[in-house]
């Protein structure tokens, strides 16, 4: 019988022994970050994004399937003298949009169903950060299934609504920066609401 893929995340996150560092769109985009706010990392696994954002002074609400991950995860924050919020949840099956969060973080997780939720959980004005796969990654690094990992250019359509701040894309070519090379990293912003003062006075043309 297969594993379920709560227990198949367990199993390797048991195995794991270090915390991963930022996501690079983080780290090259860390001149963004605000000293406070609320975050959001979907499918944070140990947790390195939601330790740096912590870090930061942000108010880190970190979701995942593992209960093993968000052990380690709650663990090393103490450790660090910092507070994650852990929820363990299955974000391809329930997820809430009603929050209003600051900055939200995927890294390395592509759910396509949930990226109008996690646009509508922006506040106006709010980042959402954004590294995954793309289908140029080498197939040691990166999914065996081409189904989870990106088209070119597929998250610019995928937050089309939201406001373009950075991108970047790289084939595993070359000379490219293999930290960054099958990859795609996007920042977007959600558009502030506009509001037309009016002085009270007819205009005609």
């Amino acid at each position: 019988m297969a594993l379920d893929q709560r227990a198949k995340w367990d199993q390797r996150f048991a195995r794991a022994k270090a915390i991963n560092p930022p996501a690079q769109v983080l780290q090259r985009n860390s001149h963004l970050l605000s000293s406070k706010g609320r975050a959001l990392e979907i499918a944070c696994g140990l947790g390195g994004n939601s330790l740096f954002l912590a870090g930061q002074g942000y108010q880190v609400d970190a979701l995942d399937i593992s209960g093993v991950a968000l052990q380690k995860l709650s663990a090393e924050a103490e450790r660090r003298g910092l507070f994650v919020n852990t929820v363990r949840t299955d974000v391809e099956k329930q997820f809430s949009n009603t929050a209003s969060y600051d900055l939200i973080v995927v890294s390395h997780f592509l759910y396509r169903p949930l990226c109008p939720a996690l646009a509508k959980a922006l506040k106006p004005g709010g980042l959402l950060f954004y590294q995954t796969f793309t289908r140029d990654a080498r197939p040691d690094n990166g999914p065996s299934n081409p189904a989870w990992c990106l088209r070119r250019n597929e998250l610019l359509e995928l937050f089309a609504g939201l406001e373009l701040v950075y991108y970047r894309e790289e084939a595993e070519l070359g000379q490219c920066d293999t930290k960054v090379g099958g990859l795609a990293c996007y920042v977007g912003r959600k558009s502030q609401p506009t509001s037309v003062a009016t002085s009270g006075r007819d205009f005609h043309t």
